[in-house]
């Protein structure tokens, strides 16, 4: 069985999950899911990133410890991916003592095998808490740090551990042109390409005066002991997750996917696989890196007062249909916006009146003209059509184009679209008044309950839930999730009893304008 391991960025913990962090685990969630079917060996891997300054000002503002802040965002956090149907394997924290073990033996690696790599060094410029980074001139604008715009740089001035990163400029250009599978989508590569020919500066290893982190494991030569800068913290996460440096870390090491925003790119395909190169380790084989979700066109963002409450939208109509809205509203390659009216638009259109209505009609049918049990009929010619889709729908999930989980469910609209067309056209209510007609019926009925099947199994990585629910009400054996969905054409429904229950998606209740 191949195995796949799949990662999310790690989230920071200074404040509760927001729509930008449901967008990427979600996504990955899709992905897991999806490889499950296809026959993988998955372990899908999610966390909290809980050390670094910012985290310990904010602590400090709120009047309590840097580790009871953490425990208690971090149990926000886990609370909100149960409430979204994750299927992770594994919730990592940086706070672990096993976790920081494995930070210090990654140092400790880097500075016995390139004992040069690693060095003392003065340094002033001026650093973003919100970011846990230093800022280049290019990456200010009006004195402010581009992306957190309300929060002050502050002007450091401190002596270092530094990584040697400029020494591996010719390898990260190599990694990259040479293989264009690493960073994904394209227009990312661009963008780190455009970096490296600007030239690369060393990075700041250590931190002086930070006592919420890992402890750096070389001491400066004065003695001083400082604290593991966050980013050479928090993405060995990727690999201490697997055990290193203790058993078998090996057998789940290299991931195959690492998902992460756009907006720390750099950070996963330049300083991540030059340390792996440091240290003699392998390379993870992908990094994905999705866009924002945009309000009005504005990236949300706490700092900035761009946000929304993200239980209301998932307790709104359910976590299932907030998981569909937010992945066929958002391209999972680029920027995209979310609104409440769009969110109520999709909702009705593509769930409630399209699929909603076709399960309610066509099993509705089956009990009123077969007793519940679905017949036994040949495909019917329009099915072939389905089958492109299906075709489109797995080279959007595969990571063979990418993973562009929109394109995955454009498929199956299209294919629901085409159902309810079909059943216009053959009009099985009329069908049925006439005894003539009884194998057309049959054959229109089986069709329905055949496309409704295949659906089931596609949307199961994307609405679990609703996706077992419609597959029980098929009659269909087992799970919808655990279907190969490579085997679509085997699916006959041939004996299926139906069970008509409540609708899949209840339409939304209008709102009086005038009720106070």
């Amino acid at each position: 069985m191949p195995r796949f391991y799949i990662t999310t960025a790690i989230d920071y913990a200074n404040g509760d999950p927001h729509i930008g962090h449901a967008l990427e685990k979600i996504g990955a969630d899709v992905i897991a899911r999806y490889k499950r079917a296809t026959g993988h060996d998955v372990h899908f891997m999610i966390g909290m990133d809980e050390h670094g300054q910012k985290v310990a000002q904010t602590a400090a503002a709120q009047g309590t410890d840097a580790q009871a802040f953490t425990d208690l965002i971090a149990a926000r956090f886990q609370e909100t991916w149960s409430k979204l149907g994750l299927s992770h394997d594994q919730f990592i924290r940086t706070t672990t003592p096993h976790h920081k073990t494995g930070v210090q033996a990654l140092i400790r690696r880097i500075a016995e095998r390139n004992p040069d790599d690693f060095y003392e060094r003065s340094y002033r410029g001026l650093y973003c808490v919100g970011c846990e980074a230093f800022k280049q001139p290019t990456d200010i604008v009006d004195g402010f740090c581009q992306l957190h715009p309300t929060r002050a740089l502050e002007d450091v001035e401190e002596r270092n551990w530094f990584f040697r990163l400029s020494r591996y400029t010719d390898f990260l250009r190599a990694l990259i042109t040479d293989n264009p599978h690493f960073i994904q989508p394209s227009s990312r590569r661009n963008e780190i390409l455009g970096l490296l020919d600007q030239g690369l500066e060393d990075v700041s290893a250590s931190r002086a005066r930070l006592a919420w982190a890992v402890p750096f494991p070389l001491p400066l030569s004065t003695g001083e002991t400082q604290g593991t800068y966050v980013w050479f913290d928090a993405l060995p996460n990727y690999l201490t997750g697997t055990g290193f440096p203790d058993g078998d870390w090996d057998s789940r090491w290299p991931a195959q996917l690492h998902v992460i925003g756009k907006d720390i790119t750099r950070f996963h395909v330049v300083i991540w696989p030059a340390m792996l190169q440091a240290a003699g380790l392998p390379l993870p084989d992908q990094v994905w890196a999705h866009g924002f979700v945009q309000l009005g066109g504005e990236r949300f963002s706490k700092s900035a007062g761009v946000k929304l409450d993200l239980h209301e939208a998932i307790d709104r109509y359910g976590a299932d249909a907030f998981r569909y809205v937010l992945l066929r509203e958002v391209p999972f390659d680029g920027d995209g916006n979310f609104s409440w009216e769009r969110f109520e638009e999709r909702y009705t259109s593509d769930l409630a009146n399209s699929l909603g209505n076709l399960a309610s009609r066509a099993v509705a049918m089956v009990e009123k003209y077969r007793a519940g049990v679905v017949p036994e009929a040949p495909p019917a010619d329009d099915e072939n059509d389905d089958f492109t889709d299906i075709a489109a729908y797995h080279a959007a999930l595969d990571g063979s184009r990418g993973w562009l989980l929109h394109e995955g469910l454009a498929a199956v609209a299209r294919q629901v679209a085409r159902a309810n067309e079909y059943t216009q056209a053959m009009q099985p209510w009329q069908l049925a008044k006439d005894p003539a007609n009884e194998q057309a019926l049959d054959r229109v009925l089986a069709s329905l309950i055949r496309r409704l099947g295949r659906l089931a199994v596609q949307l199961a990585p994307y609405m679990p839930e609703r996706a077992s629910v419609l597959w029980g009400t098929l009659g269909a054996p087992g799970r919808a999730g655990d279907v190969p969905s490579h085997a679509l054409d085997r699916l006959t429904g041939s004996g299926w009893r139906v069970t008509k229950g409540i609708p899949l998606f209840p339409r939304p209740i209008p709102v009086d304008p005038t009720a106070g």
